[in-house]
């Protein structure tokens, strides 16, 4: 037991150090034409349960239905119970920076022309997979750092729809719909 203490410690150490270097490269990338056709994002299930309701945003943009990705994070959970959405937890963090979940494999396998990063606590594990995404325009708070997202909405965590009409009007702005 104490070995396997020891050894999360040093995967954690060791994801930090990744994070730190991958956030000092410049952001690779996503070359895809504008305007938004396919959707990740990355949810705190933790303090934010109703992660369903991004699925609104295929009527709001006129998606394919299977346009969206969704991937929640949770501290801890029990991988028999039902969710919704696919789950990843602290305990899928492995050496240098990689989260060992097949959801997360298959999360991080496409591109993304908008990412949303539904998060507002400093989480190593969402930090981790927003930075290893594929995305062409990444959108969360002003709680993180800077550098994971391209652009900053300062709403609530709790306040969904008042994030979709920010996110809609900046997209307009952007000349992305």
């Amino acid at each position: 037991m104490f070995l396997k203490g020891l050894q999360d410690k040093f995967k954690v150490k060791s994801g930090q150090k990744y994070l730190q270097d991958e956030m000092q490269k410049p952001a690779t990338i996503v070359e895809r034409s504008k305007g938004i056709s396919s959707i990740g994002c990355i949810v705190d299930v933790d303090n934010f349960g109703n992660a369903e309701v991004f699925y609104e945003l295929i009527d709001e943009y006129e998606l394919r239905p299977n346009a969206i990705k969704i991937i929640g994070y949770k501290r801890e959970y029990d991988k028999n119970s039902p969710y919704a959405i696919q789950i990843f937890s602290d305990k899928d963090l492995g050496w240098k920076g990689e989260i060992e979940n097949g959801y997360v494999l298959e999360f991080l396998g496409r591109e993304y022309d908008l990412l949303l990063n539904y998060y507002q606590e400093d989480n190593l594990m969402m930090k981790l997979l927003s930075v290893k995404t594929q995305a062409r325009l990444k959108v969360g708070f002003g709680t993180l750092d800077p550098k994971i997202n391209d652009l900053i909405l300062n709403t609530s965590l709790n306040d969904f729809d008042l994030f979709k009409s920010e996110l809609k009007k900046y997209l307009k702005v952007l000349k992305e719909l």
